[in-house]
């Protein structure tokens, strides 16, 4: 639960910042800062315009430009007609697309941090599914009807192979009830799997304890042999050959009124440690793998 709360406040703080650099990126923009090569021409260009004119107010310069007027006109003996008519008013600049509305500029970069956004949102998401836990009823995690005990006996007999349940993921075969007692003297089986091989069943996980592969049934050797890397449990799980640390982990299992079996998957049991043998059984035949 700590784990989906960090990732929840991490989504919401790179959302956080994500927006605010846009608004940031915004409000420059439309404010805007006149850089420092910028400040220095038009500082120059004072200077170049002060220089033209001396040190002279603007009232001087002003009475200066008259005074020329008025010479130039006294020196071609013409009057100056001045006209009542105001002077025609320029027309407009054209108007830059660009500038006008959302820039080309502007829309690419909103476009890249909502897609950014969006990104950072399915994967938070994505990671919060990944670890909350299994809560539906009926699903991997809880307890699992896997059938009526006589149809899994049926199943087992005609097939000669442990009856398969793709709800639990897990393998359900028979345990010999004359090797009971020698499974609880081993002092490798915790009490709930004990109760189960007293009911003269047994379920087990199907991921090899080695490296997590699928384990399948050899008809054969009548063994449970890995093809990933070779290990090899016997009909009860223990193993028997390769890399494997223990033997194969396992479920609890119960049996209702009705006859019908149901396998607790919430909790795993780790396998037997190497070396357990209750039931001395042997390969059959030829190995699958």
């Amino acid at each position: 639960m700590i784990v989906v709360l960090i990732v929840i406040i991490g989504v919401l703080l790179a959302a956080a910042f994500i927006l605010s650099m846009g608004r940031r990126h915004d409000t420059a923009r439309a404010i805007g800062t006149l850089s420092r090569e910028t400040r220095r021409i038009d500082r120059g260009a004072v200077r170049l315009q002060s220089q033209g004119t001396g040190d002279l107010s603007g009232r001087e310069v002003e009475r200066q430009a008259a005074q020329e007027r008025g010479m130039r006109s006294s020196r071609s003996g013409a009057v100056v007609a001045t006209s009542s008519v105001p002077a025609p008013i320029p027309p407009p600049a054209p108007v830059d697309l660009e500038a006008l509305g959302v820039t080309r500029r502007r829309f690419l970069n909103r476009a890249i941090l909502g897609v950014l956004g969006l990104s950072l949102a399915g994967f938070g998401t994505a990671v919060i599914g990944f670890l909350w836990p299994v809560i539906e009823s009926g699903g991997f995690g809880s307890v699992i009807n896997v059938g009526k005990l006589s149809d899994i006996l049926t199943s087992i007999t005609n097939t000669e192979t442990p009856f398969y349940s793709a709800d639990a993921r897990a393998y359900v075969h028979q345990y010999p009830s004359i090797d009971v007692t020698k499974a609880k003297a081993s002092g490798a089986y915790a009490e709930p799997i004990l109760t189960g091989f007293e009911l003269g069943w047994g379920a087990l996980y199907q991921k090899c304890p080695h490296l997590g592969c699928r384990v399948p049934w050899c008809v054969t050797s009548q063994w449970f042999e890995c093809p990933c890397h070779g290990s090899q449990y016997n009909r009860v799980g223990e193993k028997k050959g390769g890399p494997a640390p223990r033997g194969m982990d396992r479920f609890a299992l119960s049996l209702g009124s009705d006859g019908s079996m149901s396998v607790n998957t919430a909790t795993v049991y780790e396998g037997p440690p190497i070396g357990t043998n209750t039931t001395d059984q042997e390969a059959e035949g030829p190995h699958c793998h």
